[in-house]
Formats: C-alpha cells, structure tokens, sequence
C-alpha cells in the first residue's frame, strides 16, 4: 500500500471536524498533559506562542493564562472545526507542514500529541524552527511506545484483530516513543538541547464502552474511518473489546497507565 499524505490529511481533518466540541470534552482527562508541557516551556509574561495541532486550543489557553493574559498564544490547526472550540483565542487553519507565519515570528513552540500525525515530520520541525526566534524553545509530546500507551493501543489491537487492513495507510502513532527515535527525529529537524521526560496518564473506565467512546472521541482520522463500517461491523468491534481489556480490569471497571514523553529542545 502506498501512503497518499494528503488523502491521510483529508480525512485526519474530516474526523476532528466531526468530532468538535466532543474531543474538547473528553481533553479534560488529560489536563495533567496540558500542565507538563507547560512547566517544561518556561514561560513568562510577554512571550509569543504557537501551538500547533492545537485542536481546541488547550494549550493556547492554558499558556496564555500562565503569562497572565501578557502575551500572544496562537492556535493552528489544519481543523477549522476544532479551533471553532476556541473562539476567544487567536486562530490559524494551517497544515504544520507549511506555517504562515513569517521567520522568527515564536518564543515557545508546543505540540502536544501531535507530531506524529504529521505525514512528512522533518518538514513540519524545519518550519517549527524556521517561525521559531533564536533564543526560543519548542516543546513537544508524543505517545510513549505501544507496550507502554494502552490508552490508544488496546483500540488498535481489536482493530487489527477484527478488520482488514486500512484502505487509508496511517503513520504509527507509536514512531516517536522511543527516546532516542524522538532525540533523532529532532535532531534531524535542526533542534539541539534536548531534553526528553516521561509523564504518566492514568484513565479509569467504568466498562468497555466506556473506553470505546473515550478512543473514539481522541481518535480523529481513525475516528471517521471507523464511522464509515456497516453498523453490524462496529457493534463487532465494540463487543470485542473485552478481550483486549482484560489486563486492565479492576473493581471500578477498568484502569490503564500510559506512558507519554515531553521533550524541550533549542534551535540550532
């Protein structure tokens, strides 16, 4: 199967478009995320942001409210739906891979679970870097390996178990959760300085479809994949999610620890 990056694009943005305001909802569970990207970022009061694959503008806001209102906080996204979620803030429809934004336009950089949904992400970091001003850092979370982010991997387990293969090739959500693939990667994109730390997500659901809608409604492009089964197929995979939640089974429902890295880093 060859990848077509902008057929992926198309239906990573028709999937956050669909899904709008219900991924702002849901981003509520991973708040904890939003905090460690921040305190990793070092902001201060005055300092230009951008955050990209910024969905409803998490980030933006929370960033702006760390400055205490006293500074720029930018949302991008290639999703008009998701920034329509944030309307008070500064907005940008753009594709992260070509930013319309002038050369040294940042202080700070964020990409909170994002950069591995960008087809081409050397591309996407050199104009991180280019729109980022010298002394500025960029900061950037990605899932930790498979083993290690059930959250997400257990939903791609029963569909690799239950479906075909994808008519629409998609980049692993897992490319970037090794240390040393992320310090590489970013590397490759100009940055040096690195700095990687692991932060843990822990979710809690009351049964399986529970977790089902939390994945369908963090799942964007394979997200409106799934919306496109025969219903009979869908109830399928739901009814065989058990299976891949058995690990994770406690006496609320179940319970999964996910492991996400945060990673600083300088241009160079």
């Amino acid at each position: 199967m060859n990848f077509d990056p902008g057929l992926f694009k198309r239906l990573e943005r028709s999937g956050y478009d669909r899904l709008g305001p219900r991924y702002l909802a849901a981003a509520a569970a991973r708040r904890g995320l939003v905090d460690a990207l921040l305190d990793a970022a070092e902001l201060a009061p005055g300092l230009a942001a951008l955050d990209l694959a910024a969905g409803p503008g998490q980030i933006a806001q929370a960033a702006l409210e760390r400055m205490n209102g006293e500074g720029l906080a930018i949302a991008s996204d290639i999703s008009a739906g998701q920034l329509a979620c944030c309307p008070s803030l500064p907005r940008a429809v753009a594709d992260a891979e070509a930013l319309p934004f002038a050369a040294a336009s940042f202080d700070r950089i964020f990409c909170g679970l994002g950069l591995m949904f960008f087809p081409n992400a050397q591309a996407a970091l050199e104009e991180m870097r280019r729109v980022l001003r010298g002394n500025g850092r960029v900061t950037i979370s990605v899932w930790g390996t498979a083993a290690d982010t059930p959250l997400v991997a257990a939903a791609l387990s029963c569909m690799r178990r239950l479906l075909p293969p994808p008519k629409v090739e998609r980049p692993s959500i897992f490319r970037y959760g090794d240390r040393d693939v992320l310090l590489h990667c970013l590397a490759q994109g100009g940055f040096g300085r690195v700095e990687i730390r692991e932060c843990t997500l822990v979710s809690e659901f009351s049964d399986a479809a529970a977790y089902w809608q939390a994945f369908l409604d963090l799942a964007g492009g394979a997200a409106e994949s799934l919306s496109r089964l025969p219903p009979a197929k869908q109830e399928e995979l739901a009814a065989g999610l058990p299976d891949e939640l058995a690990p994770y089974r406690c006496h609320t429902g179940f319970r999964m620890t996910s492991t996400v890295l945060v990673a600083t880093a300088a241009p160079v």
